[in-house]
């Protein structure tokens, strides 16, 4: 018997992932395996030093991912249960894939994948991308789009990290340019090419409320606190790591302070914004990632926390505005203005810190582990890898210029894709409710909910 059209995107999600789970059953028992305990002391206790250096920054950064970002999500008051889940399944799904291809392009030896927590802390830095991109569409798309968006970009994501880390030897220990600027413009050509010309008008389920602002708060706080562990913890112990940790903390002090400076000034009744709080107070963990682990000095964190968050509240009010009436680009939750403009920043200021950079009388310069797994680069001569100032800040900008333009790129044709009608993207209508995907159980709790599963059935056969 042919499966109804109104139920068969219903059977599709776990279909997809029911299939993906169990093909990576098949690939771990073939092909991925763990080191073989070391008979001498020595190598023991250097393990023993890497797990315990690493998994305090690990359990920090999934805190940062499960909790502090799910909860940025939930300011749609009726796509709470929404945000969380596919923010979680979106982690867990992109980590798992990320390994898998991490494995195959970078670690596959003698037909063995050897698997440690660094290769696992990795391939959830790529599923970061992924958790950004999403932000443009949250609401408006269906989890299997999500899927299907995961599993293009990142090996698209892997790829331009490759280019822009590897080939052109880019500086960028916290992923402003390789992670927040690639997320950003990938995120936002998926939304230009699903939604094409089309005018996004306010949905009347897209208006935050007081309780859903006040979660979403919660989860700035969050990834407020825990930030310094994602800038710091690919750096190499020591000075590198120290410095890294006190410029984000500087740099995300300021931006919360002039967040509020800056959302006071643009209101009339000198009355804050949830928005440019939840949003604004985190653009200076975005910018610093790039400089975290130079020799900049205090004052330089402090200056491009202030700036970013200035950028991040005026492209609130002003800019996210601007494209959507002349560009119709729809961006739900504003990730150009807290990923895009402050990535933009601090790439530049990337370029002037290695213009104006002292020569390390030691010999080395600011340290970054690639995500390849390979070592810090080395100054010979005052030089940058050989490159001498001048070129190193020349990749600094090609690598910017590489990161925006692809992932701006691919994202289009990601978005095509997305466009198939077995994706059931949600009818406008239906959009921005929970009831669509979660059985509520007490629908006296979600006033207003009129759209019954008949009617969802309806809408998603009307898709099709």
């Amino acid at each position: 018997m042919a499966v109804p059209p109104s139920t068969y995107p219903r059977r599709l999600l776990p279909l997809f992932l029911g299939l993906f789970q169990g093909a990576l059953l098949l690939f771990f028992a073939l092909f991925i395996t763990y080191d073989q305990p070391s008979a001498q002391a020595e190598d023991t206790n250097l393990v023993a030093n890497q797990v315990y250096s690493t998994f305090p920054f690990f359990q920090d950064i999934q805190v940062m991912l499960v909790v502090g970002l799910g909860l940025l999500l939930t300011f749609l008051p009726r796509y709470g249960f929404s945000g969380l889940t596919h923010n979680f399944l979106l982690l867990n799904f992109s980590t798992q894939w990320a390994l898998v291809l991490q494995g195959l392009l970078h670690h596959f030896h003698h037909g063995q994948i050897h698997l440690d927590l660094h290769k696992l802390l990795i391939s959830e830095f790529a599923a970061v991308t992924v958790l950004i991109s999403v932000g443009a569409i949250l609401g408006r798309a269906s989890p299997c789009q999500l899927l299907v968006m995961a599993t293009c970009e990142i090996p698209l994501y892997l790829a331009s990290e490759w280019v822009i880390v590897t080939c052109l030897g880019v500086l960028d220990v916290g992923g402003t340019i390789t992670i927040h600027v690639f997320s950003c413009y990938f995120g936002l050509g998926v939304s230009k090419a699903l939604f094409k010309a089309a005018q996004q008008p306010l949905h009347p389920k897209e208006t935050p409320t007081t309780s859903s602002d006040l979660m979403s708060l919660v989860g700035t706080l969050i990834l407020w606190v825990f930030w310094p562990s994602f800038v710091a913890v690919l750096c190499q112990p020591g000075d590198a790591q120290h410095r890294a940790i006190l410029n984000t903390l500087l740099a995300m002090s300021a931006s919360a302070i002039t967040t509020v400076v800056a959302s006071s000034l643009l209101e009339r009744d000198g009355k804050l914004s949830p928005g440019h709080l939840q949003n604004g107070s985190l653009a200076g963990g975005v910018a610093i990632g790039v400089v975290a682990d130079m020799a900049v000095p205090p004052v330089a964190a402090l200056a491009l926390g202030s700036l970013s968050a200035v950028a991040c509240v005026l492209g609130f009010r002003f800019l996210t505005p601007l494209l959507a009436r002349k560009l119709t680009l729809h961006d739900q939750c504003g990730i150009h203005n807290l990923h895009g403009l402050p990535g933009i920043l601090g790439a530049a200021a990337s370029v002037v810190a290695v213009l104006v950079a002292p020569k390390d009388p030691s010999g080395s310069q600011p340290s970054q582990l690639s995500p390849a797994g390979g070592n810090a680069s080395e100054v010979v001569e005052g030089h940058w890898g050989g490159r001498g100032v001048g070129g190193q800040a020349l990749c600094q900008a090609a690598g910017l210029a590489v990161a925006a333009g692809a992932s701006l790129l691919a994202g289009l044709l990601t978005g095509a894709a997305l466009r198939l009608p077995c994706l059931a993207r949600p009818p406008e209508r239906l959009c921005f409710d929970d009831s669509l995907y979660f059985k509520i159980q007490d629908q006296a709790e979600s006033p207003g909910l009129d759209s019954s599963a008949e009617e969802g059935a309806l809408a998603l056969k009307e898709q099709i």
